[in-house]
Formats: structure tokens, sequence, C-alpha cells
């Protein structure tokens, strides 16, 4: 990771600042909604608190109107004197009407002897019947004087503006951490990806990320190294290419210069070493491009449902003139069908591969067993052999492109084969292993899914 993907860390960038506005713009709003729910909770808190102490005030003048109008007979001669210190002593404003609605008194408010008079206290006060040996003979109507809901109100607002700055400022501060959080991983992968695609293949997203983040970096470091092992077996494959090619031209080039400049008699025996050479330089191209053609193979072209074990004894059929020839004894344990889903030709082009690459290699009287077994889920193809084996440090690189080891130098061959084999298993979703020892033999085990019944 370069220098400026360490400075990205601490810079929000374009996808940075919009969380980050989007986190503040979410806190602004929840804290909106809840100042104006708390100033509607408070301002209607208020307001019960004064209807319930205008209603006990109404209450206790009502009763002491009643005693009085109890002992005078009538509201004329009523002394309303005490029920209205009542009102004053609670700083209300109130008003006594009689059974019709007239006023009989009135206090903090001028006399209003008109019926309906205790309409000047408006719609906010509170009434209480006042009465007498259980007929109603009046009513009275009470009104506070100061109102306590604008203090209350104003204090609140003091607490909610301190409330919402804290707020606001412990989400800020929480959304910038969150927020670098998130977006620091995704400035490594993208400065790692703009390092490698400008040709530093080394370029890997360093450090550890959460959760997907995570996921995607793991994912970036895999895809980096895939296209750096690509790059290597590309590059290799070019000079494998030009070695095995280079031999065979050098021959070919020093005895046709040979024979042009009359240094040679153009004979049979050297006319077939030319064509021996050529042979060899067209069995390379060939096996080049059968490598090419099931490396760049999609879907398989003809995927019916086959009979594996058909298809091996095929080939051993087809190879018969050629494993006489070798003096291999064959061995076929092949007692069932065994079905898989697959492509017929290429089947039989990655068995054909197998045996002839242990024709190639197997000494006389060596044998040859190919066995096709289902194992729960699998159908399993074994070809083993008893020749020289392959020794351990040679066994990881047997399916590699024109790999050939260091005791197969002098055996004719590109190299190619098992690398098609491989390439053609696993076009079927199926794994190819390869399992030897020095002097034991040689088994190659092909895994393949079952065809669905």
């Amino acid at each position: 990771m370069t220098r400026s993907s360490g400075l990205n860390l601490f810079r929000l960038g374009a996808l940075g600042t919009r969380i980050l506005l989007a986190f503040v713009a979410v806190a602004l709003s929840t804290v909106v909604v809840l100042a104006g729910a708390a100033l509607t909770g408070v301002d209607r808190g208020v307001q019960a608190g004064e209807q319930a102490d205008r209603q006990e005030v109404a209450d206790s003048v009502a009763a002491a109107a009643a005693e009085d109008y109890q002992r005078a007979g009538n509201w004329d001669d009523a002394n309303l004197s005490r029920a209205v210190r009542i009102g004053e002593a609670a700083s209300a404003r109130l008003v006594i009407l009689d059974a019709s609605g007239t006023t009989v008194t009135s206090s903090g408010i001028p006399n209003d002897n008109s019926p309906g008079g205790g309409g000047v206290l408006g719609s906010s006060a509170s009434v209480a019947e006042i009465t007498v040996d259980g007929s109603s003979v009046g009513s009275v109507r009470v009104a506070l004087s100061a109102s306590t809901s604008s203090p209350v109100v104003d204090i609140a607002w003091k607490w909610i503006v301190i409330a919402a700055f804290v707020a606001l400022a412990i989400a800020f501060a929480a959304s910038w951490i969150v927020t670098r959080f998130l977006v620091g991983p995704l400035h490594m992968v993208t400065a790692a990806a703009r390092s490698f695609a400008a040709g530093d293949r080394a370029s890997r997203v360093a450090g550890q990320a959460p959760g997907e983040l995570g996921e995607l970096a793991v994912a970036f470091n895999a895809m980096a190294d895939d296209v750096a092992r690509s790059e290597r077996d590309r590059r290799q494959l070019t000079a494998d290419v030009a070695h095995e090619l280079r031999t065979p031209l050098a021959a070919l080039q020093a005895g046709l210069e040979e024979l042009r400049d009359g240094l040679i008699d153009p004979d049979a025996e050297r006319l077939a070493a030319l064509h021996d050479q050529s042979l060899r330089l067209g069995r390379i191209v060939a096996d080049l491009a059968e490598l090419s053609a099931a490396e760049s193979a999609g879907a398989l072209p003809h995927e019916n449902r086959v009979d594996l074990a058909q298809i091996a004894q095929e080939e051993l059929a087809l190879h018969a003139a050629q494993l006489r020839a070798a003096g291999l004894r064959v061995v076929a344990e092949l007692p069932a069908p065994v079905f898989v889903q697959g492509d017929a030709d290429r089947l039989h082009q990655a068995i054909g591969n197998v045996i002839a690459n242990a024709v190639r290699y197997c000494r006389d009287q060596d044998s040859l067993t190919i066995a096709v077994a289902a194992q729960e889920n699998e159908a399993v193809l074994t070809i083993s052999d008893t020749g020289p084996g392959i020794p351990a440090d040679d066994l990881p690189y047997v399916f590699d492109r024109l790999w050939r080891g260091a005791t197969a130098r002098d055996i004719v061959g590109s190299g190619i084969g098992l690398a098609v084999v491989r390439e053609i298993v696993t076009q079927h979703g199926g794994s190819a292993e390869v399992e030897s020892a020095v002097g034991e033999g040689t088994r190659i085990i092909i895994r393949l899914p079952l065809a669905a019944v």
C-alpha cells in the first residue's frame, strides 16, 4: 500500500461526506421531532395543571357561595365576601352567576350584571355548579389571572436547545468516527486497485476491516493474486513455448541450410530426420491448440447424460494397439454404468490423454488399471499404472502447462496432455488428483458429479 493510500484515511472523500451529512441530517431531524414533541408535551402538561387548579378554585368558591346562599335564602341578601376572598387568594378572576345566568358578583373583572356576563373570562374558564339542597341555584366561572404556561415553556425551550446542541455534537462525532471507519477501508482498496492497475503487481490491501468491507479486501487481494499468477503463467508459457519450438526449428534450419549449401546429400536418412523434426513441431502446435481450446471453452457444447464406464471402455479399445506395442497389461474394472452429465467427446479426450501419458512413460510388462465407481455424489475414475512413478518434488506441477519433470526430458511429449485433462475436468465441475511414488507407479484420480436420476 502506498503512502497516499494511508493519507486517504484522514480524508472522507465524496462518499464519506455524503454519509456524514446523512448522519447529521438524521440526527438533526430527530432532534427537531423530539423538541417539538417535548414542547407539545410540556405545554399540554401545563394546561392540564392550570385546568386542575382552576377547577379546584371553582369548586371551593362554589362551596362557599352555596353556604352563603343557604344562610341568606337568596342572592340579593347573600354575603359573598368569603367566596370572593377565596378567588382573590388564588389570584383568580371569577364570576358568580345565578340560575338564570345573570352575574351576581365578580372579582378581578368589571361587574357585568347582564345575562351571560361570565363570557368575559373566555372559553378556558373552569365552571362549578352552586348546589343547595340538591338544586342548582347558580354557577361559578373561574380563570387564573396569570398563566404559568409561558415561563414553563421558556425554561423547556432553554433546556431543549442545550440538549439539541449536545445531541448534535455527539451525533456529529459519532457519525465522523463511523464514516471514517467505513470509508477508510474503501480508500485503501481504491488506492491498492489504482496502484495495481498502474503496474504494481505487489499492491495489496493491508490491515483488517469489519464485515463486508473485510470480505471486499480479501476478495481484492485474492483477485490480485490470481491476476499476478496468471501473468506469471503467461510469461512462463511464452518462455516454455519458445523453448519447445526452438530445438526442432534449429534442427530444421540447420538441416535445410546444409542441403541448400550442398554440404550433405539429400538421402532418405537425412530427409527422415528433418521430417521427424517437422512432426515434432506439428505435435507441439497441435497440443497448444488443444490446450487453448480447452481453456477458452465456455459452456459444454454437447452436454448429455453419459456413461463414464462406457467412455473409459471405448478409450481402452481405441488405444489397444498402442498399449500392446508398449507391452502394457491392461486391467479394466468397469462393472456397472456410472452416469455423469457432460460432453462425451471431451471426456473421451481427457481419458485418452491419461492413457497416452501412461503409454509414453510406462515400461514393458508394466500394468495399467482403469476403474470407475460411484461414491456418494461423485463418479470416481481411477487410472493407475505400475510405471517408474513421479518424484515427490514434481507432483505439484504435473497438471501445469508445458511442464515436464527432470526424469522425462528424453521422452517424446510436450507436457500439455495432463493440463488439458485438468481443464476438461474442471469444466465438468470435477477435480483431478495425482498420487505417485518413485518405483511404485502413478495413480490419476478424476472426480465428476453424478448425473441426476
